[in-house]
């Protein structure tokens, strides 16, 4: 369900923007979900700790559905955003509940190969999900792609709702792991408060990145930045904000890993067709390119890490490298007229494999260190990397083009700054990857 909408709507997105005069707020369409996602997956993430993850599972699906139909009948840019919005506090929740039952039910030896599997639903959304979206959105209209998530969602309820309820019941459930009940929090300080203040502090950074003045951008940014960073602090394991050795790094990690993907993959399609000449449904073979490769790299590496071949920092160190070099493939390809544009394709497929590789092993590696009644919490908060990280690269590269376009500049420079900023986490990544364990606890 999550992976036809992302695919879908990330093909179909330069159309929605064109159409609802929202080119010069691009990035929102995508930062508009991914900040509601912290919402939903702190939410998510700690009632899974308190009662077991069969209610927030179910919560997710219904508010995913109902910000479906409101995207879907959108008829200015504002309203797509606050459907998008709603979205994202469902796609939260929802996401949170699949990493958080893999820490619950499954043994450790098991793990790597459930992150795999769970990649591998990517599978036929990646091959059919952006062709249809496309083939939808040049055919017919882009609502089509909304209205079709509807029954999708139906299914995924179907099929995901009693086997949790039945977790609840079971000897290893999530309800035992949550026992010991935290202490209460005043309201200021609960997990609902500061996932606000996060996301209140994060949308005032990307929005002042979109103003004209530099005073008022300044100012603005200043302030989301102060009141987004102790809210993150709240949010995340001790330790995170200082890239510690062990969870808080394997948090920042993800963080990195999804940056430098997803923030890439999020401006592939609006390259492909504003800089190439690409149509939806060309454009939309990047992304099945580099979510099918995502499932062989992740296979690969749980393959490898039921053999112990080599430590998982190592699958790390390569993923990373081995995305890195397909960024720079990809947008080498969207930036130069010389260079064949499908080679952009080929260049995300990389991407794909080296992304599959480090996020298995960086998953397993972190869950592996959380005690069961942690699990919710931890996997909130890799989630919340997740999309905090696609957020924020997504919303820089939109006010990167709403600034281009306010001082005469391209979307070709605009993107050049985004595939480079990518490209600098990447490394950053690389030199971090070794943190990923204490010392103490490397073999």
């Amino acid at each position: 369900m999550v992976a036809f909408e992302s695919l879908g709507v990330a093909t179909v997105l330069p159309d929605i923007a064109r159409k609802l005069d929202g080119l010069g707020a691009y990035g929102w369409g995508l930062s508009a979900l991914m900040l509601a996602n912290i919402i939903g997956t702190v939410l998510g993430g700690r009632s899974a700790d308190r009662s077991g993850p069969w209610r927030p599972m179910a919560v997710g699906l219904a508010v995913f559905a109902v910000g479906c139909a409101v995207a879907g009948a959108a008829t200015s840019w504002p309203l797509f955003l606050v459907g998008r919005f709603t979205q994202g506090l469902g796609v939260g929740a929802v996401m949170a509940m699949a990493y958080t039952v893999i820490g619950l039910a499954y043994p450790e030896h098991l793990r790597a190969r459930m992150f795999a599997l769970l990649s591998s639903a990517w599978t036929i959304p990646s091959l059919i999900g952006p062709v249809v979206a496309g083939t939808l959105s040049d055919l017919t209209d882009w609502r089509a792609v909304f209205l079709l998530m509807l029954p999708l969602i139906a299914i995924a309820a179907a099929l995901t709702l009693p086997g949790l309820r039945g977790l609840n019941r079971s000897g290893n459930t999530a309800a035992d792991a949550g026992a010991s009940a935290p202490t209460a929090l005043p309201w200021w300080k609960s997990p609902l408060a500061n996932a606000v203040l996060l996301t209140v502090g994060t949308g005032l950074l990307l929005q002042a990145l979109l103003l004209e003045n530099i005073a008022l951008l300044v100012v603005l940014a200043l302030v989301g930045v102060a009141v987004a960073v102790p809210a993150l602090r709240q949010v995340t394991p001790e330790g995170t904000l200082s890239a510690r050795a062990g969870l808080g790094a394997g948090v920042v990690i993800r963080g990195l890993l999804c940056g430098v993907y997803f923030g890439s993959e999020a401006f592939l399609p609006l390259g492909l067709q504003e800089l190439r000449g690409s149509s939806a449904t060309e454009a939309g073979l990047g992304l099945s390119a580099g979510a099918i490769t995502w499932v062989l790299g992740s296979a690969w590496q749980a393959k490898r890490d039921s053999r112990n071949q080599g430590s998982r920092t190592g699958g790390v160190v390569l993923g990373f490298v081995v995305l890195l070099a397909g960024v720079a493939v990809m947008a080498l390809a969207i930036l130069t007229d010389s260079v064949p544009a499908w080679i952009a394709v080929l260049g995300w497929a990389i991407g794909g494999i080296g992304m599959g590789v480090a996020f298995n092993a960086a998953t397993t590696d972190t869950l592996e260190q959380t005690p069961a009644e942690r699990q919710g919490e931890v996997s909130s908060a890799l989630q919340l990397a997740q999309t905090l990280a696609t957020g924020l690269i997504a919303g820089l590269g939109g006010a990167a083009i709403a600034i281009a376009q306010h001082y005469d500049s391209t979307t070709r420079t605009a993107l050049f700054g985004v595939f480079a900023l990518t490209g600098a986490l990447a490394l950053i990544g690389i030199l971090l990857s070794r943190r990923l364990r204490p010392a103490a606890a490397v073999k």
